[in-house]
């Protein structure tokens, strides 16, 4: 309720990037020292053993994570996790800094419970995001990093083979980021042809780096059936760990925000609940492809409890939220962690067991 009143008194009222680093200031301020994130993580941090999934090679104090895009520059992995994820995925890093594209550049659509966003990959780089993954960080704490292409990079492989040999020894699991509608030409290289020479060039960046970790690549909910069974096909084939499915939409069929709104908010990849019957269609068909080979981490329009169970039901092993936790505010991941955890309780889960 009064992060409800502060949203509708206060936040509206301010362009949704300016929001954002207001509560990242205030979260740092809030959890800036270790002490005040013990104390957090003993209040909302997920501890029931239910929650507990075992998943590239690694332990996941739950299966609900925040997908990339919120902590572009890993500032914040410590007090995120203590808020009550699971894991955080930081990025989408870039081998060199860049700008991203003129403000404004999120938008939010209320009443679809939406954001639309054309950052443009904005960070400082993977030099200075591998420094600051460098510094201890807190017990327990699982980071993944999301890395993509710099926008003036000519050679794509290249530029991905730079930000894994930077980024690798940082990270515990790396996601190539392929499917971001807003760095021109990014979403070509989903193509199978263009993206296993990426995915020999990031392998062969770990190596330089002599750090391996799980390697995953990052789909976009607009493909085409058969683009994402030749994705599937190619993960298996290159042995890839898992997919990320599935990144934000260009579409903006079916929403209920005015006409006026949408056009506001102009191009750009559209989050939210807007995503969910596509990303959940997504998930199916991939792990009807997978089998039980890879991980699966399932992210757009994920809100609620029932919702990060039921994509844990239809072969997720793990499972990422972003907008709603913007809309829902700090104290939402708490909540959907203590949610799921009596959902699984009274399926008689038991997620510790799986691990791939």
């Amino acid at each position: 309720m009064i992060w409800r009143l502060l949203f509708e008194l206060v936040l509206r009222r301010v362009d949704a990037e300016t929001a954002h680093r207001l509560g990242t200031r205030t979260l740092d301020v809030v959890l800036g020292s270790r002490w005040a994130r013990r104390l957090a993580r003993r209040a909302l941090a997920p501890r029931d053993p239910v929650l507990r999934v075992r998943a590239l090679g690694l332990d996941f104090p739950s299966p609900l994570g925040l997908a990339a895009g919120f902590d572009k520059e890993a500032a914040h992995v410590d007090a995120l996790t203590a808020l009550g994820f699971g894991f955080v995925e930081i990025g989408t890093v870039t081998a060199q800094p860049q700008p991203g594209n003129p403000r404004p550049r999120m938008f939010r659509l209320p009443a679809d419970r939406a954001l639309v966003n054309r950052m443009g990959f904005n960070n400082a780089g993977a030099q200075a995001a591998a420094a600051r993954l460098a510094r201890a960080r807190d017990p327990g704490v699982v980071v993944g990093v999301n890395i993509g292409k710099t926008k003036l990079a000519e050679d794509a492989a290249a530029d991905y083979r730079a930000s894994a040999q930077a980024l690798a020894p940082h990270a515990d699991y790396l996601v190539i980021n392929v499917s971001s509608p807003n760095t021109p030409g990014l979403r070509d290289l989903q193509a199978v042809a263009q993206l296993e020479p990426l995915i020999v060039a990031v392998r062969e960046g770990l190596a330089a780096a002599g750090h391996t970790v799980p390697l995953l690549v990052k789909i976009a909910p607009d493909l085409a059936d058969e683009d994402i069974d030749a994705v599937a096909e190619l993960a298996l084939r290159t042995r890839l760990d898992g997919i990320v499915a599935t990144n934000t939409t260009i579409s903006r069929a079916g929403l209920r925000s005015t006409a006026e709104g949408i056009a506001g908010a102009g191009a750009g990849g559209l989050s939210g609940a807007p995503l969910a019957e596509r990303s959940l269609a997504v998930l199916l068909r991939l792990r009807a492809r997978l089998g039980d080979e890879l991980v699966i981490v399932s992210v757009g329009g994920v809100e609620s409890a029932t919702d990060v169970a039921t994509r844990l039901a239809a072969g997720a092993t793990l499972v990422q939220a972003y907008t709603a936790f913007v809309y829902g505010g700090p104290l939402w991941p708490s909540r959907v962690q203590r949610g799921l955890a009596r959902q699984l309780h009274d399926a008689g889960s038991n997620r510790a067991a799986d691990d791939r």
